[in-house]
């Protein structure tokens, strides 16, 4: 249950935290934190989160973290199923918060791609420009393929485990500063489901992307790790 609760608040903090400061504080105006900004959260909340509880249950906070690590041989299959859905409910409760807060503000609109920190592909959301969605699923399949190579690498036996929470949350960081302008950034599908549950439309609809795209890219990072990366002797 320690572990499930971990999770739980891991994958909170994240949602809360990344895509908290995507609606909050991304566009003000002069004082606005911005696409960089929105990343630094986002690599900030991995890695408080890594070291306030990744010693309880391993700091995943995101199912295909879960199935890369299972996919290398260092997480059990009975654990995949318990994991993920703390780890989706974690980010709804973050994202029903997110919710409830911005509706005791101004009015804001949850219409239209990239609304309430969604992900979305083939909309023209950042200057003007739009992605296909095969453009999209490539984006999210390489990124969460590295992340979770960093991912295995930084917390190798043979690594210095001490620093694999920053390496960790600066990849995160570097993730979106790519890819922000192109799918608002997922290569999580807990953060995903969470914002788009509360959006439905369109979000909903291309929720499955944000599902198989880094889940993918997370299993062919395990096993690449664990066959050709990884130190067996």
């Amino acid at each position: 249950m320690r572990k499930l609760l971990a999770e739980f608040f891991g994958t909170f903090w994240l949602v809360f935290g990344g895509c908290g400061a995507a609606v909050f504080a991304a566009g003000v105006p002069d004082i606005g934190i911005g696409l960089v900004g929105v990343s630094l959260a986002f690599g900030l909340t991995v890695l408080t989160m890594a070291y306030a509880v990744g010693h309880i249950s391993g700091g995943h906070f995101n199912p295909a973290v879960t199935l890369g690590l299972w996919a290398s041989g260092r997480f059990s299959s009975k654990e995949i199923v318990p994991y993920i859905v703390s780890q989706v409910i974690g980010a709804t409760v973050a994202a029903g918060a997110l919710y409830f807060i911005l509706n005791g503000g101004d009015a804001f609109s949850s219409e239209g791609a990239g609304a309430f920190a969604t992900n979305f592909y083939e909309s023209e959301v950042y200057n003007g420009r739009g992605y296909s969605m095969m453009a999209a699923f490539l984006t999210e399949f390489i990124l969460t393929m590295f992340f979770l190579i960093i991912i295995l690498g930084a917390t190798d036996k043979l690594a210095n485990g001490k620093f694999a929470g920053i390496a960790i949350g600066l990849a995160l960081t570097l993730i979106h500063l790519i890819s922000i302008p192109i799918t608002n950034t997922s290569v999580n599908p807990a953060r995903s489901t969470s914002q788009a549950l509360f959006v439905q439309g369109e979000a909903l609809s291309q929720l499955w992307l944000f599902w198989v795209a880094p889940i993918a890219g997370a299993i062919v990072a395990g096993y690449i790790y664990k066959n050709l990366l990884q130190d067996n002797k």
